[in-house]
């Protein structure tokens, strides 16, 4: 009986561009450890720097990590009123800003003109759009979503994070959290299963298993060589948010000869979305 093909993992960084620790460790992580991929922020504090430091490496592949939540807005506040205060900031609650898109269509077109002055933004650096996901996940609002569908010919999406941490499994290699990590990953269960038809209808690339969800930036070097042994078969993404500081042990994770030799000797093939 032959074996199955190792599986191909994306490793990806979440919110390249938000701080300069930030780029430090992604491009740290790229280049000594085993990161592949990075989402950029394209109104972070430190977003140029990302754009200069992504151009200097173009193996690393790059996506939009489209903000709605807790960040900057790309418009004006008074083009989006609805949506920010009168200092262009998003909510910083995502249970409300959910809820107050999903309940109040005015609000819709104000999501949509958002979206597309993001994509815009990204597109205008002149690199290679290798994804698109949301910050908190939050491209998976059924309202947001929609949006993405619905204008996803005008703004070629390659690829979308179907975000879908399986719980027994997370379960298994690690603890704590518990209500945190059911909840999610019953949510994003729904919300993947929503989704994915719309995705492979569409030709939109994505993988069947995302890792990181319930690890809520506790992905360290004891979770990921639990994990990496245990992948399930298919393409993976495994997304972490590496910094020189509050998150410095997911850094440590990417860098690590552990992780490192793991990967080689399980014959995992590190990939970007681009590549499937």
């Amino acid at each position: 009986m032959s074996r199955a093909p190792a599986p191909r993992v994306i490793f990806n960084a979440d919110d390249f561009g938000r701080s300069r620790s930030i780029n430090t460790a992604v491009i740290r992580a790229h280049r000594e450890g085993v990161l592949t991929t990075a989402s950029l922020m394209v109104n972070g504090e430190a977003y140029e720097e990302a754009v200069e430091l992504a151009r200097a490496h173009p193996t690393l592949g790059v996506g939009l990590h489209l903000t709605l939540v807790m960040g900057r807005a790309t418009l004006p506040p008074a083009e989006i009123s609805g949506l920010v205060n009168e200092q262009g900031q998003f909510a910083d609650n995502p249970v409300a800003a959910g809820l107050r898109g999903f309940f109040r269509r005015s609000l819709r077109p104000q999501f949509e003109a958002e979206i597309g002055a993001q994509i815009a933004k990204f597109r205008a650096t002149g690199l290679p759009m290798d994804h698109l996901n949301g910050h908190l996940n939050f491209h998976l609002h059924p309202m947001i979503f929609d949006v993405l569908m619905r204008r996803q010919a005008d703004w070629q999406l390659p690829a979308v994070r179907l975000t879908r941490d399986p719980f027994w499994l997370n379960a298994r290699l690690a603890d704590g959290q518990w209500f945190y990590r059911a909840t999610h990953a019953f949510i994003y269960l729904l919300l993947s299963a929503w989704s994915r038809g719309r995705l492979r209808a569409r030709g939109i690339r994505f993988v069947p298993h995302v890792f990181g969800l319930l690890q809520n930036a506790r992905v360290d070097e004891d979770y990921l060589l639990k994990l990496l042994p245990a992948l399930p078969a298919g393409d993976v993404e495994i997304y972490a948010h590496p910094n020189l500081d509050e998150f410095r042990h997911e850094l440590d994770a990417l860098v690590s000869p552990r992780v490192i030799e793991l990967t080689k000797k399980l014959g995992i093939r590190r990939c970007r979305y681009q590549d499937l």
